[in-house]
């Protein structure tokens, strides 16, 4: 996916073989995606996976200007339902468990992490910011598709 707009962000998903894709970046970086049918994440575990990351690396940033946390683990979990909206996520949530070494630079980096995890909530993560404002996701066909003629 090649994107010419400077905030443009994009991937390429590539099968390769039933229920099995892998996802590349513009940089070259790849994850394998699945059904859940093997190890692979799947594309919903992959949704908590960038919420978390994304709220971490916010909170990270934060925080490590104070002092380098000695634990750092972000769990994220929801619920998948069907209802008459359709397949969806819902109770969202993000848990940070950070540890600081004694002393003052420890304590100034307790001091700000609700505000870091706020902040990251309220308006610095794309990713969670882009879920609870929501956004049209628009799908569409590109290229030849089989079994449809254009005569």
């Amino acid at each position: 996916m090649t994107t010419s707009d400077h905030g443009a962000r994009g991937i390429d998903l590539e099968r390769r073989e039933l229920g099995r894709y892998r996802a590349t970046n513009a940089r070259g970086g790849t994850v394998d995606v699945g059904s859940g049918e093997d190890d692979e994440f799947t594309p919903v575990e992959l949704l908590l996976v960038a919420l978390a990351a994304c709220s971490a690396v916010d909170v990270d940033h934060i925080v490590s200007k104070r002092a380098e946390p000695t634990r750092m683990v972000v769990g994220a979990a929801g619920r998948k339902i069907r209802d008459e909206q359709g397949n969806r996520m819902t109770d969202l949530t993000l848990a940070f468990d950070l540890a600081f070494g004694e002393g003052a630079d420890g304590d100034r980096a307790r001091a700000v992490l609700a505000d870091a995890i706020a902040m990251s909530h309220d308006r610095l993560c794309t990713v969670s910011r882009t879920v609870e404002v929501g956004t049209r996701v628009d799908a569409h066909a590109v290229g030849e598709v089989s079994g449809v003629s254009g005569e």
